[in-house]
């Protein structure tokens, strides 16, 4: 009995400084490769131009594809070589799914700002100044250590 063919996703971005035609053809390629190589394509979601974490390129936004797909595993090699080398293409990654593994979200997860956009984390300094001595323990702080101790006192000595 033959093996079925193993359930793949394939994340794409492509560059948005990129020409609309070549991004079709960039995706019409790899169509072709999964069918040509036996495959089936299973969905193609396109979640359209989306702010990456952080630049690639200098480039702070990609448009983004799902592609899910059944192929042989030989073609994963030659599909990887071939958008590593394919202008246009940022990052991609293709990932095996594994059986009970949860579908895919049938709409593109939510945008979510960038954080340098926002003005948080980073170095930018604008948050708490901290100095090379070891902070002294506030007076709360010692003084809630006294209760603790005498309130363990009167327990020991109520026994």
């Amino acid at each position: 009995m033959a093996k079925e063919a193993p359930l793949y996703d394939l994340m794409l971005m492509l560059s948005d400084s990129t020409e609309d035609e070549q991004r079709k053809k960039i995706l019409a390629d790899v169509e072709s490769s999964i069918s040509g190589a036996g495959g089936s394509i299973e969905r193609n979601d396109e979640w359209g131009e989306r702010p990456m974490a952080y630049e690639i390129r200098h480039q702070a936004a990609a448009d983004y594809h799902l592609l899910q797909f059944k192929a042989p595993a030989p073609l994963i090699e030659e599909l990887s070589h071939t958008l590593r080398i394919t202008d246009g293409v940022l990052r991609f990654r293709v990932i095996k799914v594994r059986p009970g593994t949860p579908p895919a979200p049938s709409s593109p997860p939510p945008v979510v700002a960038a954080v340098a956009a926002s003005g948080h984390g980073g170095s930018s300094g604008g948050g708490v100044e901290r100095s090379a001595e070891p902070a002294e323990p506030a007076a709360d702080e010692s003084a809630a250590a006294e209760v603790a101790e005498d309130s363990g006192d009167e327990a020991s000595a109520e026994s």
